[in-house]
């Protein structure tokens, strides 16, 4: 690319995010662009997580977490159905003791005020009818949580936007992106050495490395909130024939949904994430196996039966500070950078919610050019 070429539209980051929004552009536009870092799409959080459909009982009302999750829900499912992409309708079991019902009465109560259809607490006898292994006093029964095959589904977003006409350039680093008129400067370094072109709008679904692109437009972003922490998460996989095929959560914790067992696509079963703060990213298994078989033995009494092997890790940002915190999805008009969509801190739910955050991204760039 040289630095006269113009582009209408340019998406930073080729994750499923990124490609959800792309592809959905895209379908109505010309001239869409993605550029990735990596030497082909996915390859970071995208692929790099427990592949998990979620219903939407964890988020606060009304925000965007709870509102993108459920209707991703739906659109997930009907994607998967209608294009070949692997998928289980598994339901999830979030498991509890006595102590810890007023936990459980709070999840089912926000997961009704979110939508959340065919909720139930289960008791132990009930629960031993869905999986006979699961030990616990009380559980919250999800029927629409389920899992998908994230590779595949990822290859659905890349299609859909290559057959509409969308150029995807890997191997591109954006280092900058500056307002120039009425359009954005994109600079960067891919493998012809640096690049610069202008784009006439920018979609910065970077997942890692959002909050530095948004810093680069000129935005502050610690008076923003968009200044963001590396939480990293280790998976295990359960060697042998353990004998479960609903997903099995804990109930949550302050730093994510705690350890949990999930089946995938093929019919694996795997333990985690943990989470716990990085400053530097790497994807290698840091965290001895002891404490998942410890965390896990709480629900699943019989599991020290079986040997667990390191699996992969996945870093999620996280917006700092304490308490929940939304997803940032942001046209900056008000800061005098309109067509700069900023999406920050797109942790959990992400994947379920991709669909709809792609709707919501494609109608923020059609208020500003259509009207």
């Amino acid at each position: 690319m040289s630095f006269v070429e113009k582009v209408r539209v340019t998406v930073i980051g080729a994750g499923i995010v990124g490609l959800a929004i792309a592809s959905a552009l895209a379908e109505r536009y010309d001239g869409v662009y993605i550029l990735e870092k990596n030497w082909k799409a996915g390859l970071e959080g995208s692929t790099h997580n427990s592949g998990v459909i979620h219903s939407g009982i964890h988020y606060p009302p009304g925000s965007l977490k709870a509102k993108l999750c459920v209707k991703g829900n739906r659109m997930i499912y009907d994607i998967c159905s209608r294009n070949g992409v692997d998928f289980r309708r598994t339901g999830k079991l979030t498991v509890a003791s006595w102590e810890q019902e007023s936990v459980i009465e709070k999840l089912r109560h926000q997961g009704e005020e979110n939508g959340v259809p065919g909720l139930e607490i289960l008791d132990s006898k009930e629960i031993s009818e869905i999986e006979p292994l699961v030990k616990a006093d009380i559980a919250l029964f999800t029927p629409t949580s389920g899992i998908v095959d994230q590779s595949q589904l990822l290859d659905h977003f890349y299609s859909k936007f290559m057959r509409s006409g969308g150029t995807l350039v890997t191997d591109s680093r954006v280092d900058s992106v500056r307002k120039r008129g009425n359009f954005y400067e994109v600079s960067g370094v891919s493998r012809g050495g640096r690049f610069s072109f202008l784009s006439g709008a920018v979609i910065n679904s970077a997942g890692l490395y959002a909050e530095h692109i948004a810093r680069t437009a000129g935005i502050d972003v610690d008076s923003n909130g968009y200044r963001t922490e590396y939480w990293k998460g280790d998976y295990y996989r359960i060697e042998g024939d353990l004998a479960i095929s609903t997903l099995v959560y804990p109930v949550p914790e302050d730093k994510g949904l705690g350890i949990h067992m999930t089946p995938d696509t093929t019919g694996s079963l795997r333990l985690g994430p943990n989470s716990y703060r990085v400053d530097e990213i790497n994807f290698n298994v840091e965290t001895d196996q002891e404490q998942f078989m410890t965390e896990a033995e709480k629900y699943i009494p019989s599991i020290r039966s079986y040997r667990l092997s390191p699996d992969f890790a996945g870093i999620r940002t996280k917006i700092k500070g304490n308490g929940f915190r939304d997803f940032v999805i942001r046209e900056e008009s008000e800061k005098g950078l309109e067509g700069f969509i900023n999406l920050i801190g797109i942790e959990s739910p992400g994947l379920t919610a991709s669909p709809a955050i792609a709707e919501l991204v494609l109608e923020m760039y059609s208020s500003i050019v259509d009207r």
